[in-house]
């Protein structure tokens, strides 16, 4: 990805502005101290720049419909480079990211106050949170705006920001691919290391080895390994149970390459081999998928793909005799047959918003028995294309033959 890249998606981002407008769009705020901390930064504040720093503002101006761009970026403290390294400096900024007008932390305020008693709307970068919980340091910063500038009308960026990231351009599909790419690996080696009798936990350090290994030092979510009847428990996190002979494991994970997000989930049993119940739903759940990603092409919503999957489902739970009414599917299928992918694992767009070539969606249908102890999903990750759609993860097995062949070779 080059500069280009992130210049025409701020040229695309102001083109949606209104005029006599401003945008503040801020980077992940770095963890105060001197210990190593990992760092993610916001996905909308790499969309427009590139840069992977803490602390910056990205700050648009637009009048007489024209835009400027000032980017805002941390000072270097030469006493903290023995302990945290150079911060990025200025030319280091622009050549990544393409904004030629670089200023420092301690000069926004001063550039804020001469866009804003010209501007009579702010797009601004933030997420509200349940009361019960701290205000974020971006709403904080938003309440001084109002005070200050009561005059602005306050508008969230993300809605503009949200078009625009849901249709992915080459570049970002590539990544995509290679988070895809480097995810495969992680669970072909799980699926070559697995025995029973192993906790949950030694599978995610495999996947972490093999990912990291690859280049991938982030995850798009935190693994879930979940074993027997944790397989049944849809965003299962403690991934430290004893694995049993015959348990079957639900393996949802991602790696994160380049800041853009893969999310894949295998179901495979501990033994190597499928008992004949846990073949029974774990075909009902492949067919399904089969019959949902064929549904798939552009003007199609994910609320109609849910509905499909639904009525699927419902048939599948008639035929495996779990199910005597049609409202009881609720009890063994409780969450949605997929969601947007990209910067995120989540990428937001509402369930009814139709999808257009260059979107890149999961499809995961899934069925779980918890008086079983079997939990089967199966998920893979999907590009609208011009007509219909690709299915980027193909390479990863799904196919109880391949499976089964695959861990009859375990080391």
């Amino acid at each position: 990805m080059n500069k280009l890249f992130f210049k025409s998606n701020r040229e695309n981002f102001s083109n949606l502005m209104k005029n006599n407008s401003m945008a503040i769009i801020s980077a992940k705020k770095s963890q105060q101290g001197t210990l190593p901390a990992d760092f993610v930064q916001k996905g909308n504040f790499f969309y427009l720049t590139g840069l992977k720093i803490p602390n910056s503002i990205l700050l648009f101006s637009k009048n007489d419909k024209k835009t400027d761009e000032l980017l805002f970026i941390e000072r270097n403290i030469p006493e903290y480079e023995v302990w945290i390294g150079k911060k990025m400096s200025q030319k280091q900024a622009s050549e990544i990211s393409g904004i030629k007008k670089i200023y420092y932390l301690d000069e926004f305020s001063r550039y804020l106050h001469l866009i804003a008693i010209q501007s009579e709307t702010c797009y601004y970068d933030y997420e509200t949170s349940s009361i019960q919980f701290d205000i974020s340091t971006e709403l904080l910063k938003l309440s001084q705006i109002r005070q200050h500038y009561p005059t602005l009308k306050i508008e969230k960026s993300s809605t503009l920001l949200t078009k625009l990231r849901n249709k992915k351009h080459k570049s970002e599909i590539e990544n995509i691919k290679k988070a895809i790419s480097i995810t495969r690996s992680g669970i072909m080696t799980i699926l070559k290391k697995v025995k029973f009798g192993m906790y949950e936990n030694e599978l995610e350090a495999y996947f972490a080895f093999e990912t990291i290994r690859l280049g991938a030092k982030q995850y798009a979510f935190s693994p879930i390994v979940a074993s027997g009847k944790n397989a049944t428990i849809l965003h299962y996190e403690k991934n430290c149970s004893k694995i049993g002979k015959n348990d079957l494991i639900v393996l949802d994970v991602g790696a994160k390459y380049n800041e853009y997000c893969a999310d894949i989930t295998r179901t495979f049993p501990a033994s190597g081999k499928f008992t004949k119940r846990q073949k029974e739903i774990y075909n009902e759940v492949l067919q399904i998928q089969k019959k949902i990603i064929n549904f798939v092409k552009p003007g199609i919503s994910i609320f109609e793909l849910n509905k499909k999957a639904i009525k699927l489902i419902t048939e599948a739970l008639f035929r495996l005799n779990l199910i005597k009414n049609d409202e009881e599917y609720k009890k063994y299928y409780m969450h949605n047959i997929g969601h947007h992918l990209g910067l995120e694992a989540h990428d937001s767009l509402e369930k009814n918003s139709k999808l257009v070539s260059g979107n890149v969606i999961t499809i995961e249908p899934g069925i779980y028995v918890n008086e079983e102890k079997i939990g089967v999903r199966i998920e893979d990750d999907i590009l609208i294309t011009k007509n219909s759609a690709e299915v980027l993860s193909s390479k990863i097995p799904k196919e109880i033959e391949e499976i089964e062949k695959i861990m009859v070779k375990r080391e």
